[in-house]
């Protein structure tokens, strides 16, 4: 099954390279960082061999996050050095304004796992050991990890029902790609169970590491902080294709309780930003694209986030917040967007049934009467109405509750990860 994967991706590589070629004509790769994914030639190492080299890869923006407090904590060592790997656009972006006035991170972009490309990663960044997050399983870097002895640990581990039962129709595959690994640090106990089945080594549930997303309000700064004080607004964000229509009604359904109110929608990717425009003009709404430096005008009533790593600025001014991927059938296995952000900025986070991948912190949340599911936008609206008839932000009270969660999961999470790398404890 090994040689059938190493055969198959090298048979595939071509095609691949076409695919990728697609998405930067689309404009969702980076125009100029793209072929780092799929040429050797394009790696552009940059490393100290006198430091420790420690490599996380996180596939998007949810995953690079939640590794921030972990880097923080690793990083006020010596004579260490880090090179994050993401695979999507927006986490390039995030971790580019992240990561811009600390030296000794590099981001790359993840490449294939092609066997000679992640050959020649593995030689030319000689990393000292990796960190693999969430579900990002690769099994020709994993079994190269191994032959060449680098300490692999898988973090915040995700492993879903129906992943569960596709790793268990191939047994002796999947107990060499789990036996690879040398910690598993479980996101959830159901993960956990799973991973255990599979016969995997040193698995420990921590809690999750997306509770950790440390967050500092005063380091927030948003150019519209006047306007967003002294107006009705709310947001709706990591929208998905399909849920801009219920956010619109929602927008239609308050403007009858209220004479001015504002719906920021910030989708979860930026580029179907203009066909929201294009919808919401088609019911007549005015509407306004965003970037980080433009203002808000007052005659606009959807005011529609343009630009990455925007949303903390407008949450630290919100009362109420909607988060996507969960109102559409589509989305029951697939579907839920981090609360833990906007919760952190003292929002009531509101959510549609579908919030598989975020499950467990929805229902710490909802025990808490920090976040609450809506059916429908008349549901929706409802709520919003009771929440916004003060215009004036009142912080919900689970700011230590929160924090709590933030201390207790960071913790015990360190405490794995400095035994792991350095045989101490936090």
């Amino acid at each position: 099954m090994i040689l059938a994967y190493r055969v198959l991706t090298n048979i595939l590589y071509p095609f691949l390279i076409l695919i990728i070629f697609i998405r930067k004509f689309l404009g969702k790769e980076d125009n100029l960082r793209y072929k780092e994914k799929i040429f050797s030639s394009f790696f552009k190492v940059d490393r100290n061999n006198e430091t420790k080299l420690i490599w996380f890869h996180a596939a998007s923006l949810g995953e690079l996050k939640s590794i921030f407090p972990i880097i923080e904590e690793l990083n006020k060592r010596k004579n260490i050095e880090f090179l994050i790997t993401s695979v999507s656009l927006s986490s390039s972006l995030l971790a580019k304004e992240e990561f811009k006035k600390i030296p000794n991170v590099k981001h790359r972009f993840f490449p294939i796992d092609v066997t000679f490309l992640m050959e020649k990663f593995l030689s030319s960044w000689k990393p000292d050991a990796i960190f693999l997050v969430d579900s990002e399983i690769w099994p020709n870097l994993i079994l190269l990890a191994k032959k060449n002895k680098i300490p692999l640990a898988l973090i915040n581990a995700r492993i879903t029902n129906k992943t569960f039962k596709r790793w268990n129709l191939i047994p002796d595959f999947a107990r060499k790609i789990f036996d690879s690994f040398d910690i598993c640090l479980s996101s959830s106990m159901e993960t956990k169970k799973y991973l255990d089945i599979l016969r995997t080594k040193n698995v420990s549930y921590s809690g999750n590491l997306k509770l950790i997303s440390y967050i500092n309000k005063n380091d927030i700064k948003n150019i519209n902080e006047e306007f967003l004080s002294k107006n009705r607004f709310w947001i709706a964000a990591s929208t998905h294709e399909g849920e801009d229509e219920f956010c619109i009604k929602t927008h239609l359904r308050l403007k009858e309780k209220f004479k001015n109110i504002y719906t920021v929608i910030a989708p979860r990717h930026i580029e179907r930003s203009k066909k929201i425009l294009s919808l919401c003009q088609k019911s007549n709404l005015n509407c306004q694209l965003i970037g980080k430096n433009d203002k808000i005008f007052s005659e606009k009533e959807i005011i529609i986030i343009n630009s990455y790593g925007l949303l903390s600025s407008y949450f630290k001014f919100a009362k109420s917040v909607f988060i996507g991927k969960s109102t559409l059938p589509k989305f029951e296995k697939v579907g839920g967007q981090s609360p833990i952000e906007a919760a952190f900025l003292g929002c009531k986070v509101y959510h549609g049934p579908f919030v598989y991948n975020f499950r467990e912190i929805y229902e710490i949340f909802e025990d808490n009467n920090i976040s609450k599911e809506v059916e429908n936008f008349e549901e929706l609206s409802n709520l919003l109405i009771k929440d916004l008839e003060n215009i004036s932000k009142d912080l919900f009270c689970f700011s230590e509750l929160l924090n709590n969660l933030y201390r207790k999961t960071l913790l015990n999470n360190m405490r794995i990860i400095n035994n792991f790398l350095f045989n101490e404890t936090f």
